[in-house]
């Protein structure tokens, strides 16, 4: 039998592309899953591999939709040999029962490992370039400082977040943030 998985990082991104090529290659049974290819504990990667016996084939479109580390890979790979099941991924060709299918498999994902190592060290480094720079991360507040400061205030006076809250058209999380800023500054203030 051929199995096939497709996978997105977040449930933002969508399969689409992946499918389609699924499809193109003429595979009908393809789990879906969103979740990071860097968590191994995927349930969805779990039920297929669980799935394989002798002889069936797993299909992804691209390495990196399986695994996100050479180990991780491997481990897999390990699994589904023991099961005597193939792998094939359709951007990189490569049959996993011969040893150099093996080893050109190892070749690639330790590239792919090494790239996304150097994407994230080049995002660590925009990040603080940025920081330097006086760029604010994380979401923009939704009150302003004046009427936080006129929330605050209303909650000193016993009003309930949720009326003020909806008062400046927030959510009452946002007016407990700011009472526990004006809070922290009186506590440097006293220091």
């Amino acid at each position: 039998m051929i199995f096939s998985y497709a996978r997105v990082s977040t449930q933002e991104q969508e399969t689409h592309l992946q499918i389609h090529a699924l499809h193109r290659a003429g595979v009908t049974l393809i789990y879906q899953e969103k979740r990071s290819g860097g968590d191994r504990k995927r349930p969805v990667l779990a039920e297929v591999l669980s799935l394989l016996q002798p002889v069936d084939t797993l299909v992804v479109f691209k390495l990196d939709r399986i695994a996100r580390s050479l180990s991780h890979l491997l481990d897999i790979l390990d699994e589904m040999e023991s099961k005597g099941a193939r792998f094939q991924s359709l951007t990189e060709v490569i049959d996993t029962k011969s040893p150099a299918g093996r080893m050109m498999m190892q070749v690639i994902g330790a590239f792919a490992e090494f790239e996304r190592e150097l994407i994230r060290e080049r995002t660590r480094v925009g990040m603080k370039a940025a920081a330097d720079r006086g760029v604010l991360f994380g979401r923009a507040q939704s009150m302003t400082p004046a009427n936080e400061a006129t929330a605050v205030r209303r909650s000193v006076y016993g009003e309930s977040l949720t009326s003020i809250a909806r008062d400046y058209g927030g959510h009452m999380s946002s007016v407990k943030r700011a009472v526990r800023r004006v809070d922290a500054q009186r506590l440097r203030w006293n220091d």
